[in-house]
């Protein structure tokens, strides 16, 4: 006699889930972004609510947000990956964020609307006709320009902190290079590249990573359009107590203006002493002959890219006739670089070779001149893709250029306190990591605010080492507390 066991069916693991949905909301004050606090520490601890207010009185009456206000939110926006103003939903309805800050982020409307407050309408009035005047550098408004010194004033306390932290910094080297945002707006205009946008040009101190100054402006400003006064606004921000100065631009700074800026021995009465430059050369035909007529014995081998290109360099015989080469000026040194292709091999154009130079008043082995010069790309560049890709500097909010300069600087007072959090907080090899990897380290950290014996405090869902990593964010940017006050003073019960 058999006997037939009836077996349950098992279903395979991917293909039923353990548990079932509960639509009962959870009422405790907990947030997916905990870390987000972090950068609120920072933006606090570094005095920025003091720097605004001094610069930036737009308030016409004392109810509702402040400026400092309403730019944290902006930056806090930014840091956690919004692009527009209407994204400000992502920190709506978060209790752990609102006690944490001791405020409700504002609305979308009333973001935008402080954001119009930087659009001076009168500047508009100073554009010239296209007929008259194709390309244009439109004026920052005074609160715009005032933002500027907000920023200058951040890098200077960022700075000072590293020095705490026994980082002291004694060189500053300015990398200066302009980007293109593309955008679909009316106002905006076309660029060089055949779509519209605007154009800002972007100055990075390439130590510290932290963004000096910007000048925003339309998409068809050519780059090599009065690029000097970018450069005076980063200078003018960096702190007094650096040594040696040094600036790298690509060939929309090769300018007569900024060079014999950068080249004045005034530069050498000023704090931080001369300023050492190296720019890429506009390859003009007079330039490009004396290139190419050097002789091969001259050219010195470098070093060679991963296709097998030599990169070879050269002291250049050349005089120019700008006018920056005056008889009382200075005289610049060109330095020809040449790409040497491997034999049997051709670039795109069908030649073996290609011919480049540099403008600097720098003296030194070529080779390591060219070397150094080429690090701007890793400097500057980076900037640019992290603020267009990353935060909300690649989509501009608005028709208004006013708000569209604001949003971008607001992009890159965020890029900076993230900078810092970086390189004052984080281990070795997360110092250099893309926001993106950044928001999974400190930002998107689920945690819960709770109150234990009259103190506030927020508890992470996390590993010991993310913790420890806010932990150490909460070390060095140092700020008072409720908590800290409440040990102090005792704590009654209403």
């Amino acid at each position: 006699m058999s006997i037939c066991l009836r077996v349950a069916a098992r279903l395979p693991l991917l293909c039923k889930t353990p548990f079932v949905l509960d639509p009962r909301p959870l009422d405790e004050a907990t947030s997916a972004h905990a870390g987000l606090l972090a950068v609120s520490r920072v933006f606090r601890s570094l005095g920025l609510p003091g720097l605004i207010e001094a610069n930036l009185p737009l308030r016409k009456r004392r109810s509702g947000f402040s400026e400092a206000q309403f730019i944290e939110s902006a930056c806090l926006l930014q840091a956690v990956g919004g692009e527009c103003p209407e994204d400000i939903h992502l920190l709506a309805a978060d209790d752990c964020l609102e006690r944490g800050l001791g405020y409700a982020p504002p609305k979308a409307t009333a973001l935008r609307t402080f954001l119009e407050r930087f659009h001076d309408s009168q500047l508009e009035k100073l554009r010239p006709d296209r007929q008259v005047q194709k390309s244009f550098i439109f004026p920052s408004s005074q609160p715009v320009s005032a933002l500027q010194e907000v920023q200058a004033g951040l890098v200077r306390r960022i700075a000072r902190l590293y020095g705490q932290q026994g980082q002291e910094q004694r060189i500053a080297t300015v990398d200066q290079d302009a980007t293109i945002i593309e955008s679909h707006k009316q106002a905006a205009l076309f660029h060089y590249e055949g779509g519209r946008g605007y154009q800002p040009m972007v100055a990075v101190w390439a130590e510290l990573d932290l963004v000096l100054a910007d000048e925003f402006r339309d998409g068809n400003v050519p780059a090599k359009q009065e690029p000097l006064t970018c450069a005076k606004l980063a200078f003018a921000a960096l702190p007094e107590g650096i040594k040696a100065r040094y600036f790298r631009g690509d060939s929309a700074c090769h300018e007569n203006d900024l060079l014999q800026w950068l080249n004045d021995s005034e530069r050498e009465k000023e704090p931080g002493g001369r300023i050492g430059f190296a720019v890429s050369a506009v390859m003009s035909e007079a330039l490009s002959q004396s290139v190419q007529q050097v002789q091969e014995a001259d050219w010195k081998t470098f070093g060679q890219e991963d296709d097998g290109t030599w990169r070879q360099w050269a002291e250049v015989d050349f005089v120019p006739g700008e006018a920056y080469e005056r008889k009382d000026s200075r005289p610049l040194r060109y330095v020809g670089l040449r790409l040497l292709k491997p034999q049997g091999v051709l670039f795109a154009d069908g030649s073996d070779r290609h011919f480049h130079a540099l403008i600097t008043n720098q003296p030194g082995e070529g080779g390591r001149l060219l070397e150094w010069h080429r690090e701007k790309a890793g400097t500057v560049e980076h900037t640019h893709d992290e603020v267009k890709n990353e935060l909300g500097g690649g989509r501009m909010p608005s028709q208004r250029f006013g708000v569209n300069s604001t949003w971008f600087k607001l992009a890159l007072l965020t890029y900076n306190l993230v900078s810092a959090i970086k390189g004052l907080c984080l281990e070795e090899d997360e110092r250099t990591a893309r926001l993106k990897r950044f928001r999974l380290l400190v930002i998107h950290l689920a945690g819960r605010m709770n109150r234990n014996n009259c103190v506030m405090g927020l508890r992470l869902c996390q590993k010991p080492e993310a913790i420890q990593r806010l932990q150490k964010i909460w070390t060095v940017f140092a700020l008072p507390t409720h908590a800290t006050a409440a040990k102090a003073l005792g704590c009654r019960s209403g």
